[in-house]
């Protein structure tokens, strides 16, 4: 199932949020719920939620029936902990 969403998230959402130069990925799969992180300019993006749930989440759903839901991740990736914790220590 998560070799088909990410086929998805690349060939049908990445293309269209490509045009506001962003990305979507998929962070988790749990349960039949994929968690996917939009990047780029859509992961500061004010409309993100809605553009989760216009955009990704129709798309989705509507190829897989499958999924119970597809949410917004919003956590933050361990590699920008780690280099917060590096600027912080001055090692960068």
């Amino acid at each position: 199932m998560e070799k088909k969403i990410q086929e998805l998230l690349e060939e049908k959402v990445n293309p269209l949020l490509a045009n506001h130069f962003g990305a979507a990925t998929l962070a988790g799969f749990e349960n039949n719920v994929a968690r996917v992180r939009l990047t780029g300019a859509c992961g500061s993006c004010p409309s993100a939620q809605y553009t989760m749930e216009d955009v990704v989440k129709t798309i989705l759903m509507e190829a897989l029936p499958e999924l119970h839901d597809v949410v917004l991740d919003t956590s933050v990736s361990e590699d920008l902990i780690d280099m917060a914790k590096k600027i912080l220590r001055k090692e960068l």
